[in-house]
Formats: C-alpha cells, sequence, structure tokens
C-alpha cells in the first residue's frame, strides 16, 4: 500500500513539470550548445589494416610479456606427455623471434625498410636471447607493421612485392593481410605453451 502512494505521489510530481519539447522537429530547432556533431571518420583500407593488427599486437605482446623470463626456453617436449608429439617444435623465446622477423619480412616489403642485420632466417637472430631483448624486438616489428599499413590505399594495394618466403609475387593487401593471420597462427601455439605453465594469457583474463 505504502509503494502504491508513493508511486501515486512521483507520477504527480512528474505531471506538474513543465512541458517539455519533445518533437524532433522542436529538437533539432534547438542549437546545440557543443556545436554541431562532427561525423565519423571515413572508413579507409589504412584504417581498417591498422585496427587488425592492433588487435593481434595486444594479444601477442601480452603474451610476450606475460611468460617469465626462465619459461622462455619452455617447449612442450619437455613434459613428456603421453601420447604427445612436440619433437622439436620451437622453444617460447623461438615462436616470438620467429613471428616478430617474418612480421618484418613482409612489412618491410611494403614499406621499403631493410631487414635488421642480425636477422639470417626466418627464426630471427640467433644470438637474441634474453625476454627484454625478445619484447623489444617483437614490438618494433609492429610498429613496422603500423606504419605498412598506413601506406596502403585502395589505389595501391594491389600493387605487388616479391619476398622470399613466397614463390612469386604477392600484393601489399596480402602481405599486410597474411602477416596478421601468421601471427594468429602463432600466438595460438604460445597460448597452450602459456597454459602449459600455469598462466592465463592476458587477452584471455577476466577484465
Amino acid at each position: 500500500m505504502k509503494r502504491a502512494v508513493c508511486v501515486a505521489m512521483l507520477v504527480c510530481s512528474f505531471s506538474m513539470l513543465p512541458a517539455q519539447e519533445s518533437s524532433p522537429a522542436k529538437a533539432a530547432a534547438k542549437p546545440s550548445a557543443q556545436g554541431p556533431a562532427k561525423p565519423a571518420a571515413a572508413p579507409t583500407v589504412a584504417r581498417v589494416l591498422d585496427l587488425e593488427i592492433s588487435i593481434i599486437e595486444r594479444e601477442f605482446v601480452g603474451a610476450a610479456e606475460a611468460m617469465p623470463e626462465d619459461k622462455y626456453s619452455f617447449t612442450p617436449e619437455s613434459l613428456g606427455m603421453a601420447g604427445s608429439d612436440f619433437k622439436g617444435v620451437r622453444t617460447f623465446a623461438a615462436q616470438a623471434k620467429h613471428v616478430a622477423t617474418v612480421n618484418y619480412m613482409m612489412w618491410g616489403a611494403i614499406t621499403g625498410d631493410a631487414m635488421p642485420a642480425n636477422i639470417k632466417d626466418e627464426d630471427g637472430p640467433a644470438d637474441m636471447t634474453s625476454k627484454a631483448d625478445i619484447v623489444k624486438f617483437v614490438k618494433d616489428s609492429f610498429a613496422l607493421g603500423h606504419k605498412a599499413a598506413a601506406m596502403i590505399t585502395a589505389e595501391n594495394s594491389m600493387k605487388t612485392a616479391k619476398i622470399p618466403i613466397f614463390p612469386n609475387p604477392v600484393s601489399r593487401l596480402f602481405l599486410c593481410t597474411f602477416a596478421v593471420q601468421h601471427v594468429n597462427d602463432h600466438y595460438g601455439q604460445m597460448v597452450e605453451y602459456l597454459r602449459m605453465n600455469g598462466l592465463v594469457p592476458p587477452a584471455s583474463r577476466q577484465q
């Protein structure tokens, strides 16, 4: 009963308020204190590619930073799981270096940047062993990706380039997007490495 009385009083109080402009025409006629709303930026090939790179960059760099340095040499082979076959798979460090190296290969073919001098093959710098150096190497490779994405337009996206890991020239658009797919492939493997060591990947943690 008390609740019904309160609701009735609340309704009466609203009915006593001055009438508000509710029609779209009247609302549109009122000048905005902040001025007209700015139209959203039109999507471009460069913006779409940059967003795609940013998403996987956050996940991959987060994984590289989450693994303790003393586990950078880990491979599932070391667990000796019955029925498994992880013989010869890359260590966590080797996964990260390989991805960064291929990033340089693909995105550098778009930007024209030369490969770092200490890269001899897809495995990356053999003398790079510390976590700090590897994480920096990874981050620098993604910075090159953002640079590459910014250079791609609808007009030049089909311009081709040649890199050693493909037998034929491929388009800039393919290089940019296939690099992201390649990162995703190895990120999935690194996620398992983290979980085998009792670590939840940052991108999978509850916010």
